[in-house]
Order: C-alpha cells, then sequence, then structure tokens
C-alpha cells in the first residue's frame, strides 16, 4: 500500500463509523479481508477494514475503515482510529 490516505467522509450508523479514504467508485472489487482483523481489532475491537482493487493497478488499498460506535465517543475519535489503523496495516 502507498501513500497514506486521509478521511475523506464519515458516515454514522447504528452499529459503525464508515470512515471513507477512497470513492468505492474507484474500484472494481472492494472486500474485508481476514489478516486485516487483528491489527484493526487492536486498536479498537471489533473494527473492520475495507480494502478494493483499482480498476487499473495490481495493489488492494484501503477504502474504509469501520470503526463500532461504542468503541469510541464520536466523528473525531473514530477519524483518529481509523487514520491509526491504516498506518498499522502500512507498517
Amino acid at each position: 500500500m502507498s501513500e497514506s490516505p486521509s478521511a475523506r467522509a464519515i458516515e454514522r450508523t447504528d452499529d459503525y463509523y464508515h470512515v471513507r479514504f477512497r470513492d468505492p467508485d474507484e474500484f472494481d472489487a472492494i472486500r474485508t479481508p481476514d489478516w486485516a482483523e487483528e491489527p484493526a481489532g487492536s486498536v479498537v475491537e471489533g473494527s473492520e477494514v475495507r480494502t478494493g482493487h483499482p480498476e487499473e493497478g495490481d495493489d488492494w488499498v484501503v477504502q474504509a475503515v469501520l470503526v463500532p460506535t461504542d468503541g469510541v465517543q464520536d466523528d473525531d475519535e473514530a477519524r483518529e482510529r481509523a487514520e491509526e489503523i491504516v498506518e498499522k496495516i502500512r507498517s
């Protein structure tokens, strides 16, 4: 995964803050990989990482991070934790 993206949008649902780093329309496939469960959960238990495969290129990149609403206080903390998860995946 190349550069660290910045969170572009946050949407709250009943269960998760969806912290979007890239537009889902940029990808031909989006997955929630099992390998990302441990690094995401080590930051906020129950978090999920969605990766996307761009139409051009071979690499899968982070599209969004889902942070449980009961794991953070607000949008700002959800953004911070999501960015921390992305950094952990990159390292």
